[in-house]
């Protein structure tokens, strides 16, 4: 058997594996530095654009060449699973709005154990592989390796875009000593649509793919540690007690054709849409343990429940505009 075949069957093995662990999309790219991608990175960074976030100062070399964290890196497997959902916000709501990935359960609980799985199955391929796998959770520009390999485009709000999926899914990343047929790049589908720079209520998407997290909503409720928010971002919180979907909810490739994902644990927990929207006066009244409970295996957990209650007085003011 020639070696193009056996990369080529080694990929048809892993893409059908991966398809029965629920990823929707699988796409190759072949081994890389990315310098000009670092170049951008560090230009980023530079500014001021990650805000307080110090750890994506971290490791720079690696980001830019995976092969010191692989040692003689062939590929990497660029992954999406979806958690897009058939539930919708009540805009006549006056409660906290959750961003659409923290609905169920995290995905930290969730897609890492389907790359152990998967990364096992793919050094039983050849004798010898070497595989490691990231999804948000190392020193690999995710994004950066979704372009590469073609799972799709990069929107003007610097998600990925994908024709079949929108951008309601999360990104994994394989990095293996498997040589595997590599798949190329897709072209920019955005054109002209500037839908999600002008659906951004604290103009946080400052250029094409740029995003300064000093603006963004999702950064202040989430990763943000103040004790309260600056004014400009009080004003235009639009109701967000957790993350931010403007940009996505008005982004027209997040439309009715995207498939639901299968995966019932990214589904809202409760009844009455409990996880999509939540009362901010309940929140400031739980304790701890009230607080451990609710958000057990939450991505909501991150904020800590100081970062949730200062989250809640937010939007309680936000509605108490004139």
């Amino acid at each position: 058997m020639s070696l193009e075949i056996e990369n080529k069957n080694n990929k048809a093995k892993i893409i059908n594996y991966s398809k029965d662990l629920g990823f929707s999309e699988v796409k190759v790219a072949l081994f890389q530095k990315l310098d000009t991608e670092t170049k951008n990175y560090n230009s980023w960074i530079a500014n001021g654009f990650n805000s307080t976030m110090k750890w994506m100062e971290n490791n720079i070399d690696k980001r830019e060449d995976v092969s010191i964290i692989i040692e003689n890196a062939k590929s990497v497997i660029s992954l999406a699973y979806s958690y897009n959902t058939n539930y919708e916000y009540d805009n006549n709501s006056k409660n906290g709005k959750i961003s659409s990935y923290a609905w169920g359960t995290d995905y930290h609980e969730i897609i890492p154990k389907k790359l152990k799985l998967l990364t096992n199955y793919i050094n039983s391929l050849e004798e010898n592989t070497n595989s490691r796998a990231y999804c948000d959770t190392g020193p690999v520009l995710d994004k950066q390796w979704a372009l590469k390999s073609g799972i799709g485009w990069q929107g003007k709000n610097s998600l990925i875009l994908n024709r079949k999926l929108g951008s309601y899914f999360f990104i994994a990343n394989i990095i293996t000593t498997l040589e595997l047929e590599e798949d190329k790049p897709v072209r920019d589908y955005c054109g002209k649509c500037r839908k999600c720079i002008d659906a951004c209520s604290t103009d946080a998407i400052i250029d094409d793919k740029i995003v300064d997290s000093n603006k963004c909503l999702s950064y202040w409720t989430i990763e943000s540690k103040e004790e309260s928010f600056p004014v400009d971002i009080q004003n235009n919180l639009n109701g967000w007690l957790f993350g931010c979907d403007d940009c996505q909810i008005v982004c027209p490739w997040n439309n009715s054709r995207v498939p639901i994902t299968q995966e019932l644990l990214f589904n809202p927990r409760g009844d009455n849409n409990d996880e999509i929207e939540l009362i901010p006066d309940k929140i400031l009244e739980m304790d701890i343990d009230q607080y451990r409970e609710r958000f057990r295996k939450s991505p909501l957990k991150r904020t800590k429940i100081d970062g949730i209650k200062r989250n809640a007085k937010a939007v309680l003011k936000f509605y108490s505009q004139p």
